[in-house]
């Protein structure tokens, strides 16, 4: 591989092993020597026998399945939602002067500060934590889009204007092919903080999923299954990153 050059796919693949392979051999030696007691931190195989053991019970595969539904039900209702705010903000000057300062000072307020509310106004149920999620994807893609079409090169938008390009036609074959990358990177980050949400949102309310799983496994002492949990949520989140990845490149060679 020359200097600069992009590495292989497998090459990358291969490298993103190590660290964790050295984190979790770390972890297997401190564990193993008794460097660290048992009690305050389990090694790897009484992470995978907690694993087996609620996979016997039927309980972890049903826990996956919820917490992922709530991501990916939040994630596409708030990026939907952001993707129409950050056009009327990013494309209007109306819609920049009436909605940006509101939607900046919500941005600032806490994600645990909306699940007091959400829990009176929406009970205890799928709806409040869905909307806690849609709230947490909503403002990454919100503020990197609005922000990329704000920005968008005048001069290519004056040469569509001047090819008779106007509204829906100049938005298609100017503005979002130059804003496609930044929409991706949106979207990406708003799926990260998607997963941060679902945390939020389950470990307050919830009798299932990965954070009510978190939860229960603080509150009886089990070690073993909050480092399942957390070992889970880092894994589910690298795989959806990767599918949004795959999902960039068929986008970017679409359009760019």
């Amino acid at each position: 591989m020359t200097p600069g050059s992009t590495p292989r796919t497998w090459v990358q693949i291969a490298g993103g092993f190590i660290v964790p392979l050295l984190i979790v051999g770390a972890w297997q030696f401190v564990t193993a020597t008794g460097m660290v007691p048992a009690y305050r931190l389990p090694g790897p195989l009484s992470v995978i026998e907690a694993g087996s053991e609620l996979i016997q019970r039927g309980e972890l595969w049903l826990n996956i399945a919820i917490s992922v539904q709530r991501v990916f039900i939040g994630f596409v209702v708030g990026s939907g939602i952001a993707l129409a705010f950050a056009a009327a903000v990013g494309l209007s000057q109306i819609g920049r002067v009436l909605l940006a300062p509101t939607l900046v000072a919500l941005r600032a307020v806490p994600s645990l500060a909306w699940v007091p509310l959400l829990i009176l106004w929406l009970q205890v149920g799928e709806e409040s934590k869905v909307t806690l999620i849609a709230i947490g994807a909503f403002f990454p893609v919100y503020t990197t889009v609005a922000d990329a079409l704000r920005h968008v090169n005048p001069q290519l938008v004056e040469a569509g204007r001047s090819f008779g390009l106007r509204g829906w036609s100049l938005f298609r074959t100017v503005q979002l092919p130059a804003v496609i990358p930044s929409v991706v990177s949106g979207l990406r980050l708003a799926l990260a903080q998607a997963w941060l949400f679902l945390v939020a949102a389950e470990l307050l309310a919830a009798s299932m999923g990965l954070g009510w799983l978190l939860n229960d496994s603080q509150q009886t002492g089990r070690v073993d299954r909050i480092l399942l949990a957390i070992v889970l949520l880092a894994l589910l989140g690298t795989i959806t990153n990767a599918i949004l990845v795959l999902f960039e490149r068929a986008v970017l060679r679409r359009w760019m």
